[in-house]
């Protein structure tokens, strides 16, 4: 049944991107194109085409949807052989200050902190 869900939500989604996405890029091209270059406007079939064309020529020809998911998948593997490669001191090192940058995980402050204040 979740399953279902996700199948029916991805393609309801997939059905409103279809129709959203040459919408706005017909928006965008019909308000900035004539204006400042005097070109022609477009029909929402046109801006469709465009973006057809924009994908082949700028990704390649590679996927619309999970077309980043392998490269992903291969610098999490990456990642992780780096961080098993540490030594245990150096391992928790990194994570507390990622932790403190991005305010996250155990070793985060509670609030926000500025120069100013001093951190116990």
């Amino acid at each position: 049944m979740f399953r279902m869900r996700w199948i029916v939500a991805g393609v309801v989604g997939s059905i409103i991107a279809l129709a959203l996405f040459p919408v706005l890029t017909m928006w965008l091209w019909n308000w900035l194109i004539p204006p400042l270059f005097h070109g022609p406007t477009v029909t929402w079939s046109q801006a469709l085409g465009l973006l057809v064309l924009s994908h082949i020529l700028f990704r390649g020809g590679r996927s619309w949807v999970g077309g980043g998911r392998w490269r992903h998948e291969r610098w999490r593997r990456r990642f992780a052989e780096r961080l098993e490669s540490l030594s245990p001191e150096d391992r928790e090192r990194f994570r507390a200050m990622w932790a403190r940058r991005w305010a996250c995980g155990p070793d985060a402050p509670a609030g926000p902190e500025t120069k100013d204040q001093p951190t116990s």
